[in-house]
């Protein structure tokens, strides 16, 4: 059974800092794309970065290029998401997401960013 588990998730202020884990389970974790996405509320899930099996490449949302890191341990079953000088639209809930697996969503982490 496919499980993903985000968490790290808080309250913080503009221009700090979070990260993200997200423990995965049921599926061939080293072999599978890790995407992260974010819905602000009233808005749609939209992507926020993607990691290869591999670590190598990456890639990001314009919108958090050069604030935000992927990465990921292939022994842990984990994706992470660091999150620096975070903003205040940087507000949603984030979601791991295997595109192999597209049925299955965890119940996501719930990020403030306050001003």
């Amino acid at each position: 059974q496919v499980q993903l588990v985000e968490s790290g998730g808080g309250l913080v202020q503009a221009g700090g800092s979070l990260r993200l884990s997200c423990a995965a389970s049921g599926f061939a974790f080293s072999w599978t794309v890790m995407k992260w996405y974010r819905q602000a509320p009233g808005k749609e899930r939209e992507p926020v970065a993607t990691i290869s099996p591999s670590g190598t490449p990456t890639n990001y949302a314009d919108s958090v290029k050069g604030r935000f890191t992927i990465s990921r341990d292939n022994a842990k079953n984990t994706v992470y998401l660091q999150m620096n000088s975070l903003r205040p639209e940087d507000t949603a809930v984030y979601y791991c997401y295997a595109p192999a697996r597209p049925l299955y969503w965890g119940q996501g982490t719930q990020v403030t960013v306050s001003t």
